[in-house]
């Protein structure tokens, strides 16, 4: 498409994500079964205070492009979040992809999960080669800036968290392995537990109250709730029976004290 005098906005030159691959057979880094349920884990529990859900996107395995110079290059982050973007309310209108130029917002906070074969590039050990792609660690920190970016290494239960200090990442010091985003009023651990009958060590998110509950732990928790007043019920029933079998034993029939 012919560029016009003056220049038309990228929302309407640059490829959609329609336009864009949103897949690609063979390549390193794959989710396997692990991934998948660790990102269900930290989309389920993600519940910010300071965002409605309708406002923020959550995305697992979704080609980020991130390049209106080279509009087919891209990042596959293993989960990632954006404030501030609508999310599809009908099936129709769910992302291919998220393409950062028609977007308009970078993400907020990027998390990739070890594995031996995405490890240094993950860590800002790979050195970018002449006329390829940016690794990811340059793209999160000097293309998109992302202010929180987020490595959980599994084999070795080792979090680390970088935050955006000017135009570098510095390593953020994690007492018990938590750290709060008060932008959120929301933080993220780790959490030994169950999850979709795997017991494990998982990334998890919390707030002020512990940690935020999954759907099946809310139903545990409404169902208990519902036991415990079905026993008070059941309890104040028998009380009040014991005081009218009392009451008609001295002669007084309890239904006149009404």
């Amino acid at each position: 498409m012919y560029q016009t005098d003056p220049p038309r906005p990228p929302q309407e030159t640059m490829p959609t994500m329609y336009d864009l691959p949103s897949e690609l057979i063979g390549e390193s880094g794959l989710p396997d079964e692990f991934h998948c349920i660790q990102a269900d884990l930290l989309s389920e529990t993600c519940q910010p205070l300071t965002y409605p859900s309708e406002e923020i996107l959550l995305a697992s395995d979704l080609n980020l492009y991130y390049d209106p110079r080279h509009p087919l290059w891209y990042k596959r982050p293993d989960w990632y979040m954006v404030l501030g973007v609508p999310s599809a309310s009908q099936q129709q209108d769910l992302r291919l992809s998220y393409v950062t130029w028609q977007e308009g917002i970078d993400p907020f906070l990027v998390v990739e999960l070890l594995s031996p074969g995405t490890e240094p590039e993950d860590l800002g050990k790979t050195l970018r080669e002449v006329n390829r792609p940016s690794t990811k660690w340059e793209v999160y920190e000097r293309i998109l800036r992302v202010p929180y970016y987020v490595v959980y290494d599994r084999y070795e239960n080792r979090l680390r968290v970088f935050k955006l200090m000017g135009t570098r990442y510095e390593a953020i010091s994690l007492p018990e392995n938590r750290f709060w985003l008060e932008e959120l009023e929301l933080g993220l651990g780790l959490w030994q537990g169950t999850y979709q009958q795997t017991t494990g060590l998982w990334l998890r998110w919390y707030n002020a109250a512990g940690w935020v509950p999954t759907r099946r732990e809310q139903a545990e928790q409404e169902r208990q709730r519902a036991e415990q007043e079905h026993q008070r019920a059941e309890q104040e029933h028998q009380r009040a029976e014991r005081l009218a079998e009392y009451l008609r034993s001295q002669g007084i029939d309890p239904n006149n004290l009404l």
